[in-house]
């Protein structure tokens, strides 16, 4: 079978040719013209960045490819999905405020945000998928609405998933908080009674009488009855209910390759990577370490399997940061995102996506210089 073909540039750069210019050049040899954007919804999805991190990519990068979308008639939007935790991006506001804090706004990017699970995150899409993990994929709406799919993503570290790459970014950013909760768990909530306020809100937005209260007035979930929907999780606005957090490394990886998939079948797709701030954790954190390797480059691809693939190779190539988390670590593992973390394990991933079709592992890296 023929290798995925995935293209590379560094970021050396020079008076005739910056850094925005070399990304248009990478993604226009890479294909990305050979999408029909005419008149066609076009979801570009990012990270937006947590406040206090400071590592998530530049708004730059994120307008030479809406400017390239528009030149072809597209009607494109930036997007992301509201998170399961504590912190800005919980709600569709909040979350709004966050990414135009962050520079993601039509002046800088030369297009709208649009949060695609909703308000609080219960605006989804079920999407049928049938696969080992999961039958049924919870979807924000505005991504499967969208015609044409793109990423742009910060290629980094990660603490439960080794990496967040281009499949992470697909599964995990596009579910909606029952979608979010049912990777990284059996898909059922819990309360803590410490931050409970008996408020009552969880209770009335749940639909199926899942919610009670014991005799300090705290809330608690009968597990025989909840569906794992999220919305308690929404409505709290106390943070008392949260997912419970009980599924492996190994199965998170696969529900989120199973996630990618279920976003990706049978529609235009394109992915855009960069290794640059190569944190060791998740830009959902509120703050940035050291990077664990010196930056690399830009890469992209039609393929998101052989792209994940491409840029863990990459930075495994690179000499490890003093002062970084990775320094501090022992090197057994001959990886450096298993050395950083040494309970996960990213080709769990990879190896899914390729079992259920999303693409390769082999690839052949074209330079552009």
């Amino acid at each position: 079978m023929e290798a995925s073909k995935v293209y590379f540039t560094d970021f050396s750069a020079t008076p005739s040719c910056n850094l925005l210019q070399k990304l248009e050049k990478l993604v226009k040899k890479a294909g990305i013209q050979t999408i029909d954007f005419k008149d066609k919804y076009t979801a570009i999805k990012i990270h937006l960045g947590e406040p206090g991190n400071i590592s998530y990519l530049r708004p730059n990068y994120a307008k030479v490819i809406v400017d390239l979308i528009k030149k072809q008639g597209g009607k494109v939007f930036l997007t992301d999905c509201n998170t399961l935790y504590v912190g800005r991006r919980k709600n569709a506001l909040d979350h709004l405020d966050t990414a135009y804090e962050n520079g993601f706004n039509p002046f800088a990017t030369g297009c709208h945000v649009i949060i695609a699970d909703g308000l609080k995150g219960t605006d989804e899409v079920l999407v049928p998928v049938d696969c080992e993990y999961v039958k049924e994929a919870k979807i924000g709406h505005a991504i499967m609405d969208a015609d044409i799919f793109l990423t742009l993503t910060h290629f980094k570290g990660h603490e439960s998933t080794g990496f967040g790459g281009t499949l992470k970014n697909v599964g995990m950013g596009c579910g909606s908080r029952a979608g979010k909760m049912e990777m990284h768990s059996a898909g059922k909530p819990l309360v803590d009674k410490a931050l409970c306020r008996s408020c009552g809100m969880c209770r009335k937005n749940c639909a199926h009488d899942a919610i009670s209260f014991d005799e300090n007035r705290k809330a608690e979930i009968d597990h025989n009855k909840c569906v794992g929907c999220g919305r308690c999780i929404g409505a709290c606005n106390f943070d008392a209910v949260n997912p419970m957090g009980d599924e492996t490394n190994d199965i998170l990886n696969c529900k989120i390759a199973e996630y990618a998939y279920a976003v990706l079948k049978d529609r235009p797709q394109f992915h855009i990577s960069l290794v640059v701030d190569v944190s060791p954790y998740c830009d959902c954190h509120p703050e940035n370490d050291i990077p664990i390797v010196p930056d690399v480059g830009m890469f992209a691809s039609f393929d998101p399997v052989a792209l994940d693939v491409a840029c863990a190779d990459a930075v495994n190539r690179q000499p490890v940061l003093s002062g970084s988390l990775l320094s501090k670590k022992p090197q057994d593992h001959h990886d450096h995102f298993t050395d950083t973390h040494p309970e996960t394990n990213w080709q769990s991933c990879i190896d899914h996506a390729v079992k259920i079709g999303l693409g390769r592992r082999e690839y052949e890296l074209i330079t552009i210089k």
